[in-house]
């Protein structure tokens, strides 16, 4: 039997064919028939041709081919091999498809330009999308250009008008706003800065829309980074202050709504109801600087020329944000530790608790251990060493103003010696003259300006630098106490919650001071090196001034015209001979002025005297010659004319040039060479009555070296006159000789210095001097020796 073949051809409706193509694997049942004929049917080559055509079809288009051709019914049949009928069969076969190989050609051909065109749209409609969102993002990226740009001149427009218009109108108001300045302090710094960044994009003339803004933008900001945050932080430092103040307005409602009502009429544009309303902005503003610059920069395409310049700055602003907010925190540290508290001994009571005194009780026993040795201090070299020049440094600065207070109070010393006002009978002279005009225009005009650019230029900065320690000192105290609490902790793996608050505080302590000391330490040594550059700068001027004066008057004294090596050599000898008189003049107003050693006895005195003779006798009294300083131990300092009792001639270790001597009830050791025997008169003499002039009686102050003397005028007929009770011999030339009974005039009833003891009485012979008023008596007329001179009445 051989296998018939019947094929029966139908048409079929065509399928539309799809725009992709997709291989499908062909069915296994036509795969394993076509088989089965190929192992028993015997190729021929016409056959063999056929079916390489086949194969350069295409193997991956073997589902399409099955679907284009038309559609047929196999049925095959099993039967011997019969070679002719195969033929004939396989012939039919392939003369049935070459028709449907044709289509299939022409529409994989059509099919292939759909794909292109397709892909083509495709391709342009993902460009169009594409340039879309370039455009979307270029325009988003103008506008936060433009919002960063327009919100700035906003925001500087609205601090020059609290700063300028709103400040000086609260400066009108009666009385005036109690620390107002404070309000706006460091707001200036933050104009000037906004200002200057404005100025750098205007200065570029290039507008927002530009590409080569977006570079000018970067640029500018970030060569003012370090202007923008120094001015930030300070200001954002500051402003808790603010609040406090405006708090401390609000609680005063009438002055509170005066300062509204200023704000309203002020900017009525802004509707604004505090002065918190502006000076908020500056804090709102640093925060927003990133945000922007962030919006800014997600609108940018990253293959923009600037856009890594762009990164950057935003990069920068975050920082700087962070560096703020870090200032600001140390800042808030160092303000609750650094002032200085004036507690009562009541008050420090009322603030001891338990857990106060286990912290102090910690603190100690730390410390004890550390001085002991018994635990190890935690060492800190660069801080110790800041510590120190810190130390250094305070003590200069409070010597250095102690020397210039002392320099000071000696020209006010100066100053106050007015030698000019007196009249030294020179009229005549024309150097006096000369020396008079020098030193009055001295006094009155160059020293004065001296003394007051003084004050201004050096006095008041040292003031204000010793005030400025304060701050630090306290702070580098109150750092070793919470080192101590730092050291008791240090070692623990896990801590509380208040253990790690104590760690913080001791770490952000230790790190503003090692910030912020070694400036601190650089400029107050820069304004030491100042002050001092300054004091010299004075003297320069001074000197100059006094050579100015000198040389207007200098054709006018002696010795102008001389050659300058004689003239310092006439200068030297002219020195050093007043130099000779002048210490002539004191020791002879030494003498005028002291007392005599053997004089009347004050009442305390005489108390003393009769306690130290009952005690120790009369023969161990002696009374001090000279002013005693003691200069070392158990030494006494005594002034002159005090009576001591000797105790022992010599001290413990056997020197008899120190006496231990008693002062009534004061012992101590006092140098002999500065004592003498107290040689008490046999018999006292009385006390004399007070010696006043009588009323009606005028009389003119006479001293022993007035030239003339003036009679004094009696306007009734005199009652008494007064005698020397007692002899009385001059040790001095300031004294004055006088004889029991010898009648005598007081000229005054006191020594120069107000002391009633002495008077100063003229004798019978015309000599003037001092007489102890207790050996004067008052005697009525008639009773005593006749005298020309007239007694009181």
């Amino acid at each position: 039997m051989a296998v018939l073949i019947v094929i029966f051809n139908m048409e079929v409706p065509r399928r539309p064919q799809p725009s992709f193509m997709l291989a499908l694997p062909k069915p296994a049942s036509s795969m394993s028939a076509m088989g089965a004929v190929e192992k028993v049917t015997k190729k021929g080559p016409m056959k063999e041709k056929l079916e390489r055509t086949d194969d350069q079809v295409g193997q991956g288009k073997r589902n399409s081919e099955e679907e284009t051709f038309e559609s047929g019914v196999s049925v095959f049949v099993e039967a011997s091999a019969d070679s002719s009928e195969l033929v004939d069969t396989s012939t039919a076969r392939t003369n049935s498809r070459l028709p449907s190989q044709d289509s299939f050609s022409e529409e994989s051909s059509i099919s292939e330009e759909r794909l292109a065109e397709e892909a083509k749209e495709a391709k342009k409609k993902s460009e169009e999308e594409a340039a879309a969102a370039k455009e979307r993002a270029a325009q988003r990226q103008l506008l936060a250009i433009e919002e960063l740009v327009q919100s700035e001149r906003n925001y500087l427009r609205m601090l020059q008008l609290s700063t300028v218009t709103i400040r000086s109108n609260l400066q009108k108001l009666q009385p005036p706003l109690a620390n107002l300045d404070s309000m706006f302090l460091y707001i200036e710094e933050v104009i000037d800065v906004s200002g200057r960044l404005l100025s750098l994009l205007d200065q570029k003339q290039v507008k927002p829309g530009d590409p080569h803004f977006l570079e000018t933008l970067c640029n500018s900001f970030l060569s003012l980074s370090s202007d923008i945050e120094a001015a930030y932080k300070e200001y954002l430092a500051n402003y808790n202050q603010v609040t406090v103040i405006e708090n401390g307005y609000k609680q005063k409602e009438a002055l509170w709504n005066e300062i509204v009502k200023v704000i309203k009429a002020s900017a009525p544009e802004v509707n604004a109801t505090s002065l918190s309303f502006f000076l908020v902005m500056p804090v709102q503003r640093i925060a927003r600087y990133p945000l922007l610059l962030q919006t800014i920069q997600k609108h940018t395409d990253p293959t923009h020329p600037a856009y890594p310049l762009l990164e950057q700055t935003a990069h920068t602003s975050i920082a700087l944000n962070c560096r703020i907010n870090e200032y600001k925190r140390f800042r808030e540290v160092a303000d609750k530790y650094k002032k200085t508290e004036t507690l009562t001994i009541k008050d420090k009571i009322n603030r001891l608790n338990s857990h106060s005194i286990a912290k102090k009780t910690a603190r100690f026993s730390q410390h004890f251990k550390h001085e002991t040795g018994i635990a190890a201090k935690l060492v800190d070299e660069e801080f110790d060493a800041l510590e120190g020049f810190f130390y250094v440094l305070e003590n200069g600065i409070l010597e250095l103003l102690e020397n210039v207070e002392t320099y000071l109070n000696h020209l006010q010393a100066f100053l106050a010696c007015k030698t000019e006002e007196f009249d030294f009978d020179m009229d005549g002279e024309k150097a006096p003259i000369c020396y008079k005009e020098i030193t009055t225009a001295l006094r009155q005009w160059i020293l004065p300006t001296f003394e007051k650019r003084m004050r201004t230029l050096i006095h008041k900065p040292l003031c204000a630098l010793r005030d400025l320690l304060v701050g630090p000192r306290n702070l580098i105290r109150k750092r070793l106490d919470k080192l101590l609490d730092y050291e008791l902790i240090e070692a623990k793996s896990n801590l509380s919650y208040e253990e790690q608050a104590v760690a913080n505080t001791y770490r952000t302590m230790n790190t503003l001071l090692l910030n912020e000391l070694p400036q601190f330490n650089g400029l107050a040594l820069q304004m030491i090196w100042s002050m001092l550059g300054t004091f010299s700068c004075l003297h320069k001027d001074l000197a100059s001034d006094m050579e100015q004066l000198f040389q207007s008057f200098a054709q006018q004294l002696p010795h102008s015209s001389v050659h300058p090596a004689a003239f310092w050599e006439w200068a030297e000898s002219a020195v050093l001979e007043g130099a000779r008189r002048l210490q002539t003049l004191c020791q002879s107003v030494q003498d005028s002025l002291n007392s005599p050693v053997v004089q009347p006895l004050s009442p305390s005195s005489q108390r003393r005297l009769k306690q130290l003779t009952d005690k120790h006798g009369s023969g161990k009294i002696y009374q001090v010659m000279t002013t005693v300083v003691g200069s070392r131990d158990l030494d006494l300092n005594l002034v002159k004319g005090e009576l001591v009792a000797i105790i022992s001639e010599a001290d413990t270790r056997g020197d008899k040039r120190r006496w231990l001597v008693d002062a009534g009830g004061r012992r101590g050791y006092v140098p002999n060479s500065k004592l003498i025997r107290y040689h008490q008169p046999a018999e006292d003499p009385p006390p004399s009555p007070h010696l006043t002039l009588p009323e009606g009686m005028s009389g003119v102050r006479r001293h022993s070296y007035t030239p003339q003397s003036q009679p004094l005028t009696i306007t009734r007929q005199p009652c008494f006159q007064v005698l020397a009770a007692y002899d009385f011999t001059a040790r001095g030339n300031h004294e004055v000789s006088v004889r029991a009974g010898e009648p005598v005039r007081v000229l005054e009833p006191h020594d120069k210095r107000g002391n009633p003891e002495w008077s100063l009485v003229e004798a019978g012979d015309g000599q003037r001097g001092y007489v102890p008023s207790n050996y004067l008596a008052m005697m009525p007329t008639g009773t005593g020796p006749s005298s020309s001179y007239y007694p009181y009445c």
